[in-house]
């Protein structure tokens, strides 16, 4: 769209602006999370995925989630979380007509994403190598636990795996004999993050230049992006992270505190955070001291301070200390469970969650949005195989093609 037209658009306050990738076309043979992930990223801002998946019951997602009832339609809540404005068919990669079919498929789009096991798809002769051949400038983007080379690259890997061996697992609780991960597969949803930002980019790429890629993601090296903090403390000062629970790795009184009814996470990063927070809990003394007024001196002493701070923060609830703390400027929120912060004004405000158009199925944003752009309601997640006729009818299958298809178990 020329830019003139474009600014006309985003000039109408109330238009409905075309999504940043309109037009990109994506093939997305990946299951469960990580390629699920990134390919929704890419759908919510406009780009068509095509979901290519098993005819017999498709991805394992569809069969997951915490009502069994709509698993046993294959519409599992872990399927709808990231399948909302995609479209869906079925094809058996196994069969030498469902790899020419996904040939076809192929020439006609700008990425394919994958997060099988390396070698899975060579094996079929649908590898990056062999898809190249067809289209020269087609972007290919793999996800796996370790990268498609290297000493683990064969190992099988779930989030699991990856939040022990990243480290993560050692970073994570307190002290005890038995490690724990984080409430959800974080490491996956690393995955997926950079899997969409390394596809974009090769996709920028290779429209501006006729170069295709292969984008090769590893679970474990994306965890690791993400925990750069740390991973910089031990490569260039040589420390070696431990566990800590909720405390602040480099600031004092920074953490989770008891109150009169559960805990509040309160935050002082700065000098001036830590003097307002005197102020909030009336700690005078405090304030005035040249030892707790020392930024190196609280964190050496962190124990011993968290120790005043208890008393005073036993005092009042949760939700009463929320309001002085925030009126004071002190940087502090309350610990939530997911129907809570699914309730706050904030997120409906913002519009975080959408129903699905036409339906009572509702799915999470990307967690941006383009300021002044309005958003249609997301389509509904799609039945497996939804569009089977329609996509297939683009590559020039008519409906007798596609009933021997269907006949020979081929979609």
């Amino acid at each position: 769209m020329p830019h003139d037209d474009l600014g006309a658009v985003l000039s109408a306050s109330t238009a409905t602006a075309p999504r940043p990738l309109n037009g990109l076309r994506i093939i997305d043979v990946s299951n469960v999370l990580a390629g699920p992930l990134a390919t929704y990223l890419l759908a919510s801002l406009g780009a068509e995925v095509i979901k290519v998946e098993r005819p017999q019951g498709g991805d394992l997602a569809r069969k997951m989630g915490a009502d069994p009832a709509r698993g046993r339609a294959f519409m599992g809540t872990s399927y709808l979380a990231t399948s909302a404005g995609k479209r869906s068919v079925t094809l058996n990669l196994q069969s030498p007509k469902g790899q020419e079919i996904f040939r076809r498929l192929v020439t006609k789009a700008d990425a394919v994403f994958e997060n099988f096991k390396p070698g899975t798809m060579q094996k079929l002769g649908l590898d990056y190598d062999a898809l190249r051949l067809v289209k020269p400038d087609l972007v290919y983007c793999a996800i796996s636990g370790f990268g498609q080379d290297g000493p683990l690259a064969m190992r099988p890997a779930y989030d699991q795996i990856i939040q022990g061996m990243s480290g993560l697992m050692s970073l994570t609780g307190t002290d005890g004999p038995t490690p724990s991960r984080a409430g959800f597969v974080v490491c996956d949803s690393f995955a997926g993050a950079v899997a969409a930002l390394g596809a974009v980019s090769a996709i920028f790429r290779a429209r501006a230049t006729g170069v295709g890629a292969m984008v090769d993601v590893s679970m474990l090296e994306s965890s690791m992006v993400m925990a750069a903090w740390i991973v910089s403390d031990f490569a260039n000062a040589g420390r070696a992270p431990t566990r800590l629970g909720n405390d602040s790795r480099s600031a004092a009184p920074s953490g989770t505190f008891p109150t009169k009814d559960g805990h509040i996470n309160i935050v002082c990063n700065e000098d001036r955070q830590f003097l307002a927070l005197c102020d909030a809990l009336a700690l005078g003394e405090m304030k005035q001291s040249p030892v707790w007024t020392d930024r190196q001196e609280r964190f050496r002493r962190r124990d011993e301070m968290k120790a005043i701070l208890h008393t005073v923060l036993a005092q009042k609830t949760s939700a009463e200390w929320d309001e002085i703390l925030t009126r004071h400027g002190v940087p502090c929120g309350p610990i939530l469970t997911i129907p809570e912060v699914l309730d706050l004004p904030h997120l409906h405000a913002r519009g975080f969650q959408k129903p699905c158009a036409g339906s009572d199925v509702v799915v999470g944003g990307t967690g941006m949005r383009f300021a002044g752009e309005a958003e249609d309601a997301p389509p509904l997640p799609p039945e497996l195989g939804h569009d089977n006729d329609g996509i297939y009818a683009e590559l020039g299958y008519d409906a007798a093609a596609l009933a021997a298809l269907r006949a020979e178990h081929i979609i």
